[in-house]
């Protein structure tokens, strides 16, 4: 091959790349899973701020002690629904332990190693995380709707596009010829591209958070030994 032929093939390649994202199926898969993150940060917060707060409310009446137990221990269960959320949509393999296993000691014991269990406090960071990967959510999502608007232009014009606000003084658009309805389906094409190549890269942020915080694989969740007197 001769050395004219090679930077028009690692074009070619880039090309590649960068368009190809469209077809590939983990594409897909991560834009299932950010669309969803939104509802369930906001699920995540609603049932922290109710168990946390009126738990800290209500905490010298007894009831308190237990709302806040509750929420702790409820947070595993949904840990345990974005594990399988992460394992089903995102290209990550997070294992699990067997659980927190009953105490022979008693109920009390049995509690005590649920707070005792990392995989406990580093499944409630993740939930509490959750709720930001929405709103990353819902800024890719104008980016696509935006590039939707412009790659619909030709059906259209002549249309005035909104492009952003200063001080609340609308920045417009006016299309209403051939050339410009044109322009508008390039920028939609960048625009669209570029929102497949930033739902995968956050999407993959968002696998490496879920296997620091949620593969629990190589965990143990023996209860720590008492310290000898």
């Amino acid at each position: 091959m001769s050395s004219a032929d090679r930077p028009n093939r690692e074009r070619s390649y880039s090309v590649a790349d960068l368009v190809g994202v469209v077809a590939e199926r983990q594409t897909y898969k991560n834009l299932c899973y950010l669309s969803v993150a939104f509802p369930l940060g906001m699920v995540y917060s609603v049932v922290f701020l109710v168990g946390f707060g009126f738990g800290t409310v209500l905490f010298v009446l007894g009831i308190g002690v237990l709302l806040l137990i509750g929420t702790v221990i409820g947070s595993r269960l949904l840990a345990g629904f974005e594990r399988w959320l992460a394992n089903a949509l995102l290209s990550v393999d997070l294992g699990t332990t067997n659980g927190v296993r009953f105490s022979s000691d008693g109920l009390l014991a049995t509690m005590r190693r649920y707070f005792d269990a990392p995989s406990t406090w580093r499944g409630l960071g993740f939930l509490m995380v959750k709720f930001w990967f929405g709103f990353v959510a819902i800024v890719l999502l104008i980016v696509f709707v935006t590039a939707l608007s412009f790659l619909t232009v030709p059906f259209r014009y002549p249309h005035t596009e909104e492009l952003f606000r200063i001080n609340d003084e609308p920045i417009t658009w006016t299309i209403d010829t051939l050339p410009e309805a044109a322009l508008a389906v390039v920028l939609g094409v960048g625009l669209g591209l570029a929102f497949f190549h930033l739902s995968n890269a956050f999407a993959y942020v968002a696998g490496r958070i879920a296997v620091a915080l949620l593969d629990d694989s190589s965990e143990s969740e023996a209860t720590p030994t008492a310290p000898m007197d």
